[in-house]
């Protein structure tokens, strides 16, 4: 079998994880592919993803197209001359880029696929109170996340975990899985499978800001698992109306309070240290938050300049 020539693809912070562990185990990357570079905050300066960030800093070529059809890519990375391509959170590839290679592309997905199909599985399986999640690597085939499986492990899901703490936990694991799936790939030793055809499939479709509003009519677990499955980004969000102001309240991080009581759904109840949203199987416990236009900020230090009206509510 020839020495393995890569191309890798890849974008947020997740993937640079797992590139650098292949360029740290001294594989031959001899190209990395990633987004535009685009127009953020407010003076729309240009702002490089993570990965070319990582590429740039270790001397890694960057190819960045708008267009993976277009004729000028594809001779490039064409003469790169890479005999398979490794693909981490980047977007759906056309036929004539991941069937070019000798060895073929695979990617990595951060679930345990056929579960959680689709651009935001961490966020899902959270949002959906799993106790286990993993990653999976797999070939890329027309569909998507559907291609024959080489390699997954698990993780665990802890109750207090958060969007972030799963994404670290399954960045650090995935490196290694990618690892040892290039080492297989490298060996000629491997096997692959076909995805199980399972009854009760749960996608991960991508999120939006308009599904990221609290539904405080739901059962406190369903909440909490919601605020932590949301957070830190894109942020659960709700609306407090304070007398006749109302403002838009993003909420990080929270917990359950289980309490019998006879308050409407949404009521805030409040001192100097503490503010508790009134749901229909007891309280949520809000611990940091951040209101329009401000930082965000530990509930206890928000209180001590916020002046709350009695009937001050959440949604």
């Amino acid at each position: 079998m020839e020495a393995l020539k890569i191309v890798f693809m890849g974008t947020p912070d997740f993937a640079v994880g797992i590139l650098d562990m292949l360029v740290k185990n001294e594989y031959n990357i001899v190209g990395v592919i990633t987004a535009p570079d685009r127009p953020a905050g407010r003076g729309r300066k240009l702002n490089e993803s993570a990965v070319k960030k990582y590429a740039v800093k270790n001397d890694l070529k960057v190819l960045q197209p708008t267009n993976l059809k277009d004729e000028a890519f594809l001779a490039t990375l064409k003469n790169l001359n890479a005999n398979l391509q490794v693909v981490v959170a980047f977007r759906m590839l056309p036929k004539v880029v991941w069937s070019m290679p000798k060895y073929g592309t695979f990617n990595l997905h951060a679930s345990l696929l056929p579960q959680y199909r689709g651009a935001a599985p961490i966020n899902w399986a959270i949002i959906n109170g799993e106790t286990r999640s993993g990653v999976t690597t797999f070939f890329i085939d027309e569909k998507i996340d559907t291609g024959e499986i080489i390699m997954q492990d698990e993780a665990v899901i802890e109750k207090t975990d958060n969007a972030e703490d799963l994404h670290d936990r399954l960045m650090h694991l995935g490196a290694n899985t990618v690892l040892k799936t290039v080492e297989q790939i490298e060996s000629g030793n491997f096997t692959t499978h076909k995805q199980p055809d399972l009854q009760n499939l749960k996608d991960a479709h991508k999120i939006h800001r308009e599904t990221c509003e609290i539904d405080w009519n739901k059962s406190s677990n369903d909440i909490y698992n919601f605020i932590r499955g949301l957070s830190p980004y894109p942020a659960a969000w709700t609306t407090l109306t304070n007398g006749d102001q109302t403002v838009i309240t993003k909420i990080y991080k929270a917990e359950i309070e289980t309490q019998k009581h006879d308050l409407s759904t949404g009521t805030l109840v409040f001192n100097k240290k503490e503010m508790k949203v009134a749901v229909e199987d007891g309280y949520l416990n809000l611990l940091e938050i951040q209101l329009q236009g401000k930082k965000r900020m530990q509930v206890k230090d928000l209180l001590n300049g916020l002046n709350l009206e009695e009937n001050a509510k959440m949604g």
